[in-house]
């Protein structure tokens, strides 16, 4: 079966994460069921925290900081690093800590989901324009088939969150996208309905046509 093969990544769903993110409880409510959902198909749970260390040692390029030289964003000496309480992890679960944006960068991620078996995965979390979608198109340059669940994923604006999801389904060739409900049944071996590019550049779009193509990405008609 697929789902053995399977394995559900939440990115950066940490208490920090709270800072101005549209739509965030929605998400953390969708996260949690399709955690609850896996769980119970016997599918491993990743999850991948961004972390800084608070003396600036190892830090992104011109990364913000305050006054002190302490960074602004998941310094490692303040309790909002952690998994927000909703969707925290059980002891059998799997945490990534990362020092950039991609989930594959420079951390043991790709060798545990091999160690796994694993060769399709289960994401989503923020920022959608940052850090879920650099992990996403790593992801992809690794081989792994993607079911990205768009309504587990948000960032500072919609607008950046429609192109972001867009952009990636233009040119991740090997992705579904899905919302949370669908994704369930995917999991129940139930008849889902998700969107999938049939060509290159599928969803072209301009400023003025982007919600548009949105729509049709979030709305896919024909069931799988």
């Amino acid at each position: 079966m697929e789902t053995r093969e399977t394995a559900l990544v939440v990115i950066d769903l940490q208490k920090e994460s709270g800072f101005g993110l549209f739509g965030l409880d929605e998400v953390v409510r969708n996260t949690q069921r399709m955690i609850e959902s896996c769980r119970a198909a016997g599918i491993p749970v990743i999850y991948t925290r961004q972390i800084n260390r608070h003396d600036g040692v190892g830090l992104s390029l011109d990364e913000p900081r305050h006054a002190s030289g302490e960074p602004q964003f998941y310094a490692d000496n303040r309790d909002s690093i952690e998994i927000v309480e909703a969707v925290k992890p059980q002891d059998t679960d799997i945490v990534i800590d990362k020092h950039r944006w991609s989930a594959f960068c420079d951390t043991s991620l790709d060798l545990m989901l091999k160690s796994l078996g694993v060769k399709r995965l289960i994401i989503g979390g923020v920022v959608t324009d940052g850090c879920l979608m650099t992990s996403v198109f790593d992801a992809y340059f690794r081989d792994y088939r993607i079911h990205l669940v768009h309504d587990m994923c948000t960032t500072s604006s919609e607008g950046a969150h429609m192109a972001a999801m867009t952009i990636m389904a233009n040119w991740v060739y090997a992705l579904e996208v899905l919302d949370t409900d669908n994704m369930i049944k995917w999991l129940e071996g139930r008849e889902y309905a998700a969107w999938q590019a049939d060509k290159v550049d599928a969803l072209p779009f301009t400023p003025e046509t982007l919600r548009e193509a949105y729509g049709t990405l979030t709305a896919p008609a024909t069931a799988q």
